[in-house]
């Protein structure tokens, strides 16, 4: 009996230091910041490694960023955010970015829309979707759905 209570009160920490996590993380960072950390650096190479003609903004997630949030898909914890080039790019080209909390997971979508697209016409219809790191359809849909947070995107 006292094994199981102390297996129980173990496990109770377990998930407390973790939602812990989850929240001391949640909006801390930035897409552009990432690179700061070398585990982040080294997902995010082996993203764009083997990907062409990407801007060199991409490559380097340098630009403007706004706060990532901290989701969970499938159990396994992720910080989300976008970032583009500058601000007045962000109508026309944007990156969606997702890292595992572990450091050895980094994907993106990289979304295009024509520039001088009339403002009558949505962005959604237009849009050139790029997905980089192989993700599978699950990321894909958590990538898709930072990227529908956008009040401008419809």
């Amino acid at each position: 009996m006292y094994g199981r209570s102390l297996k129980a009160m173990a496990a109770a920490l377990l998930m407390g230091s973790s939602a812990m996590t989850l929240a001391a993380n949640d909006g801390q960072s930035r897409a552009n910041q990432l690179l700061s950390d070398p585990d982040y650096r080294q997902a995010w190479q082996k993203v764009v490694k083997k990907e062409e003609r990407l801007p060199e903004w991409v490559m380097n997630l340098s630009g403007s960023a706004e706060q990532m949030n901290a989701v969970t898909q499938d159990g396994d914890p992720y910080l989300v955010g976008p970032l583009c080039e500058n601000e007045q790019a962000c109508s026309t080209q944007r990156l969606i970015v997702a890292v595992s909390f572990d450091k050895k997971h980094a994907y993106a979508l990289l979304v295009e829309v024509p520039a001088g697209l009339p403002t009558d016409k949505s962005p959604a219809r237009h849009a050139d979707f790029r997905y980089l790191g192989k993700p599978d359809t699950e990321i894909q849909a958590l990538l898709k759905e930072q990227l529908k947070k956008d009040p401008n995107w419809y």
